[in-house]
C-alpha cells in the first residue's frame, strides 16, 4: 500500500489543497494512507478521521526552534516555537512519534548535528528536496537505525503521492501503519526536486519569508 506521510492542505499557511481535493486525488492515485502534516495545525484531522476509503493518520508538522518535525499519531495540537527536545516531549506526551522532516533543507531543516536520540525516526526521502539532499537524508535515516519515512510534502493536489512510504497491504487503521513503521516493515520511494524547481522554490520561499516580515513559519 502506498502511504504519503507528508501532505499539506489549506489549513497550512502555504497550502492550497482542499479536503475534497485531497480525498479525490488520493483515490485517483491509489494512495491508501495519508498523514496530513499541516504547519502548526491539527484542524484537518477532524474532517478526515471518519473517512472510510483512506487511512488518515492524525499528524502535524511542528515548527520547533531548531527546525521542522513531523508528528505522527498524535491526539492533540503540538505547540510551535519550542526547543527540539521539548517539542519531542510534547509529541510523545500526545501519544505520537517524532520524525525529522527534510533534515538537510535550508531554512527549516533540523540539520544532522541537531538530531538527538529522542527522535523516533527520520524522513529519508521528500519530493520537494533536491537529489543530493534526498541521498544524504536516506543515508542519515538508515544510519540512525530507527523509523524511516517518505512523503511528497505536497502543497497542491497534483504533487500528492510524488513521495511515498510503502506499507503492508494488511494495514487497516492508522495504528497499524504506525506499528509497521516501528517494525521497519516499510520501504520508501520519491522523486526529487529539479534544479529549476530548487531555484523557483528558493525565490518563492524568500519572498514569502519577506512578506511575513522575515518571520519563520
Amino acid at each position: 500500500m502506498k502511504a504519503d506521510l507528508h501532505v499539506h492542505t489549506c489549513y497550512s499557511e502555504d497550502g492550497h489543497t482542499t479536503i475534497e481535493q485531497l480525498i479525490e486525488t488520493a483515490k485517483q492515485k491509489g494512495i491508501g494512507c495519508i498523514a496530513v502534516t499541516d504547519h502548526n495545525s491539527f484542524d484537518a484531522y477532524a474532517e478526515l478521521k471518519d473517512c472510510k476509503d483512506i487511512i488518515f493518520i492524525p499528524a502535524e508538522e511542528v515548527s520547533s526552534k531548531g527546525g521542522h518535525i513531523v508528528a505522527l499519531g498524535i491526539d492533540r495540537y503540538i505547540e510551535k516555537g519550542l526547543p527540539i527536545k521539548d517539542t519531542i516531549d510534547r509529541i510523545h506526551e500526545a501519544g505520537g512519534i517524532a520524525i525529522v522532516a527534510h533534515p538537510y533543507r535550508m531554512w527549516n531543516g533540523i540539520g544532522p548535528k541537531n538530531i538527538v536520540p529522542e527522535f523516533d525516526g527520520i524522513e529519508a526521502m521528500n519530493a520537494r528536496s533536491n537529489p543530493r539532499d534526498n541521498r544524504r537524508s536516506n543515508i542519515l535515516a538508515r544510519d540512525f537505525g530507527k523509523i524511516i519515512t517518505a512523503g511528497s510534502d505536497a502543497h497542491i493536489p497534483r504533487k500528492i503521492g510524488e513521495g511515498v512510504t510503502i506499507i503492508p497491504d494488511d494495514c487497516e487503521t492508522w495504528q497499524d501503519v504506525i506499528q509497521a513503521l516501528k517494525d521497519g516493515k516499510v520501504d520508501v520511494q520519491s522523486v526529487s526536486r529539479t534544479l529549476f524547481g530548487t531555484w523557483k522554490w528558493g525565490l518563492t520561499t524568500f519572498f514569502k519569508w519577506a512578506f511575513r516580515g522575515f518571520r519563520n513559519m
